[in-house]
C-alpha cells in the first residue's frame, strides 16, 4: 500500500485514501481517470472554514521569529500574558472586513452569504472573531421566526425589507487548535468565557476547565483523528450552510488528509497554510457509511509520542 505524507495508507485495489486507517472513510474519483466525483445532493453541505483573525500571539512570533515567546517558562501557563491570546486591533479590523465581504458575496438566491449555523472553537480569539464577523448570534433556544433582522445594508434584499434570522453560535471543543506546549493554545474556563460571550451556545461543552492543555503537544495522529471526527459531527447536523471559526494548525491537520486525487494547484490551495481571517469554503460530501453513527464527546487522549511526520510551510513552524 502507498502512503501520503501523513503516513496514511492507500488501498492497493482502488487507490482510495483512508483518512483514518480502519475507519472505512475512503474517498476517490469516480470512474478511473474521469476527473469527476458524483455525490447525491442530499449528502452534501457547504462548510465555510474561517481561521481566526490576528492575535497578539501571532504578532509576538513574527516579531521574535520563533515560538519561544509562547513557552510558559517557570510559571503556570495560565499566568502567561499570551495564554488564550486575544485579537489585536488589526485582527478586529480583519474580522470586520470579512463581514463586509460576506454582506456582498452572492450565495444561493441571495446577494449576500447567510449561514444556518456558526460553529466556534472555545478559545477566546475564535469567539472574538465570530462575534466581529457575524455580529450578535441568535439566542440559544430561540426560534428563527422570533429573531428576524434586516438584510445587509445596501443589498437588494434590504431595499425590499427582507428579514433574516442571525445564526446560532455553537461552541465545540473538537475544532479548537492543536493543544499543548504553547500557552496561546490553552483556554480559560468555560464559566469565564461564557460570561464574556453570553449569546454563544456552550451547552455541548463537557469540561469547564481546560483538561486538554499540557506541556506536551497534542500528537499529529490525535489531531488528525479528531479533525475527521469533527467532519462526522458536521455531517450529522441538519444545517446545510455552516461556518466554522477555527485555527490554522487544526485546518492543516484536517485538509492535509484530503486532496490526493486533485490537480496540484487545487491540492495546494486546499492544504496550504490559512492566513488570519481567511475564508476557505468546501463542499462536504458524505459517502453514507458513517451516517447515523454516534460521535462521542471529545476526551483527553493518552500521552503517546507522535509517529507521524508532518509537512510544514516553515523550516521552524511558527505558532498559528
Amino acid at each position: 500500500m502507498a502512503t501520503n505524507f501523513f503516513g496514511l495508507k492507500k488501498s492497493s485495489s482502488s487507490g482510495a485514501l483512508n483518512a483514518m486507517e480502519g475507519d472505512g472513510f475512503e474517498y476517490s474519483l469516480g470512474p478511473p481517470d474521469s476527473g469527476f466525483s458524483i455525490f447525491l445532493a442530499d449528502r452534501t453541505k457547504k462548510i465555510h472554514f474561517i481561521r481566526h483573525a490576528e492575535g497578539f500571539h501571532n504578532v509576538a512570533t513574527k516579531e521574535t521569529g520563533s515560538n519561544d515567546c509562547l513557552l510558559r517558562g517557570d510559571e503556570p501557563a495560565s499566568a502567561h500574558h499570551l495564554y488564550d491570546s486575544r485579537l489585536t486591533a488589526k485582527g478586529i479590523a480583519q474580522s470586520e472586513a470579512l463581514r463586509t465581504h460576506l454582506a456582498s458575496r452572492p450565495s444561493g438566491a441571495r446577494s449576500f452569504t447567510a449561514f444556518d449555523l456558526v460553529v466556534v472553537s472555545p478559545l477566546t480569539r475564535t469567539c472574538e472573531t465570530a462575534l466581529h464577523v457575524f455580529g450578535q448570534p441568535r439566542e440559544p433556544g430561540k426560534p428563527a421566526f422570533l429573531d428576524q433582522k434586516d438584510a445587509p445594508k445596501n443589498s437588494p434584499e434590504y431595499a425590499r425589507g427582507v428579514k433574516v434570522a442571525p445564526p446560532r453560535f455553537l461552541v465545540r471543543e473538537e475544532c479548537r487548535e492543536r493543544w499543548g506546549h504553547y500557552v496561546c493554545d490553552g483556554r480559560r474556563s468555560i464559566t469565564e468565557i461564557a460570561a464574556e460571550f453570553p449569546g454563544f451556545d456552550f451547552s455541548e461543552m463537557v469540561h469547564d476547565e481546560d483538561v486538554f492543555y499540557s506541556d506536551a503537544r497534542e500528537s499529529d495522529e490525535h489531531c488528525c483523528d479528531r479533525a475527521v471526527r469533527f467532519l462526522q459531527w458536521l455531517n450529522s447536523r441538519p444545517e446545510k450552510c455552516i461556518a466554522v471559526v477555527t485555527h490554522s494548525s487544526f485546518l492543516r491537520h484536517l485538509f492535509g488528509q484530503f486532496g490526493e486525487t486533485l490537480k496540484a494547484d487545487d491540492r495546494d490551495d486546499l492544504q496550504r497554510l490559512a492566513g488570519n481571517c481567511e475564508l476557505r469554503s468546501v463542499v462536504l460530501c458524505s459517502h453514507g457509511v458513517k451516517d447515523g453513527q454516534k460521535v462521542d464527546p471529545l476526551m483527553p487522549p493518552p500521552a503517546n509520542p507522535s509517529t507521524v511526520r508532518m509537512g510544514s510551510v516553515y523550516e521552524k513552524p511558527l505558532s498559528m
